[in-house]
């Protein structure tokens, strides 16, 4: 069984487990009496495909061991999710939207910090990218980075100080507006202009989405590739139409378990199975069915017409997230240069 939690709900779980702030106290819980339930800390465009994949992996699960697993899942912005399970959100698997977020928790204790080698590609069983998408027609003639700054387009985006998929959008047009429009001076101009043409900063990218999808505010959504295939498809009436920008990044979303709290838990050999099982080819076939990108060779060639080539810049040219992170998101760094004092106002939280 799956069991979805809001925020608030997986905070009253963590209540439930006894977890005082950042201090995990699980022995003789009720919440982890049964060693095959478990806690997914999710980023939030993820959703869909972990309702699908708990499924999945119940019916494996049960099929191995003889037992029906209790799988809860919790959803939000991948910064803030992080910084939930630093603060006792016992979540047995993290799976969030850049490896700086399971880095921040791997500092605390929590995980190990060789989290990264334990499963293939980097601990990485799905990547995506960064693309816009635009209502029927593209009424704003749409069509690359420097579209997007021109006056009287609306962006809807949501905030780099608080979701995963918002710094990934930040690297990929930074990386745009420095081999386009010349250097680092430009980029920074560049994101000064984006983010001046941003209406509404919502907290994680799925919020974004419903903003324009269904508040219906914004002439482009710049954002995760699965979310904006996931909403042609609920829209079911050609009311949007992705754009491809000429330069991207290659989203890579990873995956963890978390030591500490599998360990009180007694929860290891569930968890570990959770995320091993992802890269199998059945989880794979559902991963590109779900809009992600999957690694499995046979699913990929499946999805080639879903996911086409594309020209995409990867974190490793940016130093990787220990040196992108302080360097654009950190206190002082090129987001809060961009905006000078007025920074942090406008993003509403420093990092």
């Amino acid at each position: 069984m799956a069991i979805s939690l809001s925020r608030r709900q997986a905070l009253k779980f963590s209540a439930a487990a006894g977890i005082a702030a950042g201090t995990a106290t699980f022995a003789g819980s009720p919440a982890f009496a049964d060693a095959n339930t478990l806690l997914n800390v999710s980023f939030d465009p993820t959703a869909q495909l972990y309702a699908a994949y708990d499924k999945l992996f119940a019916t494996h699960w049960a099929t191995k061991t003889g037992t029906t697993p209790t799988l809860h899942y919790s959803h939000g912005g991948s910064g803030a999710q992080a910084r939930a399970v630093i603060e006792g959100l016992p979540a047995d698997v993290v799976t969030l939207a850049l490896a700086y977020d399971i880095d921040a928790i791997a500092k605390k204790g929590l995980i190990a910090a060789d989290w990264q080698s334990r499963l293939p590609n980097n601990s990485t069983p799905y990547t995506s990218t960064i693309v816009f998408l635009v209502r029927k027609g593209n009424p704003k003639k749409i069509k690359d980075w420097g579209d997007l700054i021109a006056p009287g387009v609306q962006i809807v985006a949501p905030n780099p100080k608080t979701s995963g998929g918002a710094r990934w959008n930040v690297l990929a047009a930074w990386a745009w507006a420095e081999k386009n429009l010349g250097g680092q001076k430009a980029a920074l101009t560049y994101l000064q202009k984006f983010f001046a043409n941003v209406p509404v900063l919502d907290s994680g990218a799925h919020g974004s989405t419903l903003t324009f999808t269904q508040r219906k505010i914004g002439d482009v959504l710049v954002g995760w590739e699965s979310d904006a295939y996931l909403s042609i498809k609920e829209a079911g009436n050609g009311e949007f139409e992705i754009i491809r920008p000429s330069l991207s990044i290659l989203a890579e979303p990873p995956v963890a378990l978390v030591d500490k709290n599998v360990a009180a838990h007694g929860t290891t050999a569930i968890a570990t199975e959770y995320l091993t099982y992802l890269y199998s080819p059945e989880a794979q076939d559902l991963i590109g069915a779900n809009f992600y990108r999957p690694s499995d060779p046979a699913a990929v060639a499946k999805y080639a017409t879903q996911f086409p080539t594309l020209d995409l810049v990867t974190i490793k040219d940016f130093g990787g997230w220990q040196k992108a992170q302080p360097e654009f998101f950190g206190n002082g760094g090129y987001l809060d240069q961009a905006f000078g004092a007025s920074g942090s106002s406008f993003f509403g939280i420093s990092s």
